[in-house]
């Protein structure tokens, strides 16, 4: 099979695409052939070896796909060959041929195609697991969303607005800004524009409820400002390369909430409960993932590089199947 490899750490360019074997699959497992796979930041830093797990190369990075099962080995229950499913994993994505464990794989509902499957994957998961039990959004919330042009970002602004909050998109130029106002922000922010302090005061003079924060940087301080009393902050991330460091009189003063977020810390039913409320937004097409780029196989390294530059909008796709 042909897949990209990354032989040893460093930037996007050092992905190559090699012929390699097709993965032996263990009891349980499933071989999917990958039709979609999507880019995502943590891919950039697994590559670079600076995720908070390092992954010794040589490896095939991508965490999320979209593609069939064409063998299965063991039990793995209901599961079948021909089955159209999605997956997620640290790394091994973009390749041909994915082997996974069964239980960890989700059928792709009817009507929603490889590539709306693989760009409704980790991001959209990742913001609604954020927003419904960490930042715990109720209709009539105030909530920003920092990074709303990338791939968690623009999912909070459409899962956000889903779930009756009335949304601030901050983002990095106005191309993000109109993608962000299309999928239902009331509000949007251009940082590098001027004070990010005073341009939230001024929009949302009496604060808002939440704040979901997968940037980091610079970013933090001000939007955790613009908190009303009592208000949530949820770290996610830290795509800028710079974790913040928080004054903590400011938690004491506004009587705020610092939440972090990880998939592990969250309730077992609650997260079933999320992961169905999903799956039935994305097959009924009440949320329509934005696709910004689609690469071929071949120009992997070239789809890492425009995550890892910034320039994303939405989610950036690998078209495997060429």
């Amino acid at each position: 099979m042909r897949a990209a490899v990354c032989p040893a750490h460093g930037p996007p360019d050092v992905v190559r695409i090699e012929e390699m074997p097709a993965p032996t699959l263990a009891d349980g497992e499933a071989l999917v052939r990958v039709d979609v796979a999507a880019v995502n930041f943590p891919d950039v830093l697994l590559i670079a070896g600076t995720y908070q797990i390092r992954v010794p190369p040589p490896f095939v990075p991508g965490s999320e796909y979209a593609g069939v099962v064409v063998e299965t080995r063991g039990d793995t229950g209901s599961l079948a060959v021909g089955d159209r499913v999605t997956g997620t994993g640290m790394v091994g994505a973009f390749a041909e041929l994915v082997a996974a464990p069964a239980t960890g794989l989700v059928r792709t509902p009817d009507g929603v195609d490889a590539a709306r499957a693989a760009a409704g994957g980790v991001g959209h998961r990742t913001a609604h697991h954020a927003l419904r039990s960490v930042a715990r959004i109720a209709p009539g919330d105030d909530l920003v969303v920092l990074g709303a042009g990338g791939g968690v970002g623009l999912a909070a602004v459409q899962l956000g607005v889903i779930m009756g909050a009335t949304v601030t998109a901050v983002a990095s130029s106005a191309e993000k800004l109109a993608v962000s106002t299309s999928y239902g922000a009331s509000h949007a922010i251009d940082h590098r524009n001027g004070d990010l302090r005073q341009a939230l005061r001024d929009v949302l003079p009496h604060g808002c409820a939440a704040v979901l924060d997968p940037v980091g940087g610079t970013l933090s301080e001000p939007a955790l400002r613009s908190l009303r009393r009592g208000g949530r902050f949820v770290t996610m991330g830290y795509a800028s390369g710079d974790i913040p460091r928080i004054p903590l009189n400011l938690v004491l003063v506004k009587g705020i909430a610092i939440l972090g977020f990880q998939f592990q810390d969250v309730d077992p039913d609650e997260f079933t409960r999320n992961e169905r409320e999903l799956h039935e937004l994305l097959a009924t097409g009440r949320v329509m993932p934005h696709v910004g780029a689609t690469y071929p196989l071949d120009e992997a390294s070239a789809a890492l590089r425009h995550v890892a530059a910034g320039r994303a909008i939405g989610k950036v796709l690998i078209d495997v199947r060429g």
